[in-house]
């Protein structure tokens, strides 16, 4: 009995620090920009449907949500989230924000990643620099990170 709760303890306890793994998605330029520059990271811009793109969240299980994603992530880039839902409210602000870096990195389609290096001008303008993107790329995250890591060796 005791071996039992003591491996039900071990894999509850396995299971939230799992949880804590959690990585940060952004959703505002201007901060993620500021943390790009401090940490000097290229950007992460995730263009998703994430309520209604099968292939935008078939991307997220594979690859974002698994542990290799997850350390890469946190070393190499700062994430933003940009989400075109059709049931998820948002604000004006960030509707019109992510409409503006859909147009001004030409997607099309999603899931579409751009990796962009940040630069901030004396007027708080943000001007970005395209390394490169990707999609969903089949053969899990070692694949995708493979690509990735192709495209911000340019930064």
């Amino acid at each position: 009995m005791k071996k039992i709760l003591l491996i039900a303890f071990l894999t509850l306890t396995s299971m939230s620090i799992q949880a804590q793994e959690e990585l940060t998605w952004h959703t505002d330029m201007s901060k993620a920009t500021d943390i790009s520059i401090k940490e000097n990271k290229p950007m992460f811009l995730f263009f998703t449907g994430s309520d209604w793109c099968g292939w935008c969240i078939r991307l997220q299980k594979e690859v974002f949500k698994t542990p290799e994603f997850i350390k890469w992530a946190k070393e190499n880039v700062v994430l933003v989230e940009l989400d075109f839902p059709r049931k998820n409210n948002q604000t004006d602000v960030v509707k019109m924000q992510n409409a503006q870096l859909q147009k001004q990195l030409q997607v099309n389609g999603y899931p579409t990643v751009w990796f962009v290096s940040a630069v901030k001008t004396a007027e708080a303008k943000i001007n970005l620099t395209a390394l490169g993107s990707s999609g969903y790329v089949a053969g899990g995250p070692q694949v995708w990170l493979d690509g990735a890591n192709q495209i911000i060796k340019k930064k």
